[in-house]
């Protein structure tokens, strides 16, 4: 009997443990919280793909740099020009046949090759701006599909609300047109606007799923993680029409920086490849080790086993067709990249000019938005009121309700063209991250 209810209160201890789990499991304190807009900006720069390929790009510009600064350090070839000599001891590869051998060369005075160097440095800087730019593809998606999605969980409840006011009122209408106080025609209205509702309820949640997704793949969180918190957007900088960003854009906008450098760095070749014309001066120095298979001591007159030679190698150029070609050829390359340049800069002021009146457009009417839709409050309130002086019906009231939902998406849809006009504005002034993750420490 004793071994009996032992079995009995582990079975109950169980049973009383299992339930306590999914208790815990279903409580709302383990509910997940929400991805603050900050976060899931820096969680998709920290898990975009970009990020690796820029560092790469990056470190290979540098590299890029040090092999080309790196013709001015010594450089040294050990080896052998081991052959056979029949009569007189010729040259293989330039060299006299020996056993043993080390070259040692480094330039010394090449002005050619001092501006490829300033080139590669700027291939580096154009590369850090091309990297910054890719930053900024990444943090534009992921600000505006975060805001988007939180305009569109926003509206879908109240969307659903229009949908209920909408069916109350076709089933107002129906019983109106039971009564004969409504034609067939108003029914067919009722009906209309309940089919409005069910599509633009389709459409946002449809619209909600794929930024959630974007999101997901974005920042490397499951679907179940994405939940947006309006509090923690930050509030973007008002524009005034009377600042000159058309100008600021022209000094600070990344593809103005890149047309830039590049237009600089072909400079910089073109200037190398003319000067491909001027003198030049590398110091040399040789070792050798001869054997006397190679006859060497049948031909002069005295022969050394162990031979070393140094000195400078001087180079005039007085004729070179081909190389005066090639220095036109990247002049005219980089006259065409200056130009390009300046087009550049002229389309992002444009660019930027009309982003800003479109902000002042946008401002406007999302203020139109918002009157419209406190009026159209201010409308229920006083059909309810003349409700009860009997000067309005329901059908009244659900048609004024019906307004008020309509005005309220309009005022959503408003305020996201507005916030997309003013992040792609942040972006041609490249104050974008600065906003949205915070001035760098």
């Amino acid at each position: 009997m004793t071994l009996q209810f032992r079995r009995l209160s582990i079975l109950v201890l169980i049973f009383s443990l299992l339930a306590r789990v999914n208790a815990q499991e279903q409580s709302p304190s383990q509910e997940t919280k929400p991805l603050e807009f900050r976060t899931a900006i820096e969680l998709a720069l920290k898990n975009s793909a970009t990020v690796g390929i820029n560092r790469n790009d990056l470190q290979r510009a540098h590299a890029a740099v040090t092999q080309t600064r790196d013709f001015f350090l010594p450089q040294a070839v050990i080896g052998s020009g081991l052959g056979f000599s029949y009569g007189f001891p010729l040259s293989l590869e330039g060299a006299a046949p020996s056993v043993f051998n080390v070259n040692v060369q480094e330039g010394l005075f090449n002005l050619a090759q001092r501006e490829y160097i300033r080139a590669a440095k700027d291939d580096v800087k154009v590369t850090e701006a091309q990297n910054a730019d890719r930053r900024n593809d990444i943090i534009m998606e992921t600000a505006l599909s975060y805001m988007q999605l939180d305009l569109l969980d926003s509206s879908i409840p109240v969307q659903r609300e229009q949908q209920q006011a909408a069916a109350r009122l076709q089933e107002i209408v129906n019983q109106r047109v039971e009564a004969g106080l409504d034609s067939s025609v108003d029914l067919t209205r009722a009906k209309l606007a309940v089919a409005h509702t069910r599509l633009d309820i389709a459409q946002a949640q449809s619209a909600a799923d794929e930024l959630r997704l974007r999101l997901s793949q974005l920042t490397g969180l499951p679907l179940g993680a994405i939940i947006t918190s309006t509090e923690t957007i930050p509030k973007i900088p008002e524009v005034s029409k009377d600042q000159d960003l058309p100008s600021e854009a022209a000094d600070k906008n990344l593809a103005v920086t890149v047309a830039n450098f590049v237009a600089q760095a072909k400079e910089h070749r073109a200037k190398a490849e003319h000067k491909q014309l001027f003198p030049s001066i590398d110091l040399a120095a040789q070792y050798a080790v001869l054997a006397r298979f190679n006859n060497y001591d049948q031909f002069f007159l005295k022969f050394q086993r162990h031979n070393v030679t140094a000195g400078a190698a001087f180079r005039f150029y007085f004729l070179n067709p081909v190389q005066r070609a090639a220095a036109d050829v990247a002049r005219f390359d980089a006259q065409k990249a200056r130009e390009e340049a300046r087009n550049v800069k002229q389309q992002v002021s444009s660019d930027t000019l009309k982003l800003q009146r479109s902000v002042e457009q946008l401002t406007a009417a999302r203020d139109v938005a918002q009157l419209e839709h406190d009026l159209a409050q201010a409308d229920i309130e006083g059909t309810e009121a003349k409700i009860q002086s009997g000067q309005a019906t329901l059908k009244d009231q659900q048609n004024a309700r019906v307004t008020e939902h309509e005005r309220y998406t309009a005022y959503l849809n408003s305020t996201f063209e507005l916030d997309k006009a003013q992040v792609q504005l942040l972006r041609q002034i490249n104050q974008l991250e600065s906003w949205a993750v915070g001035p760098p420490h």
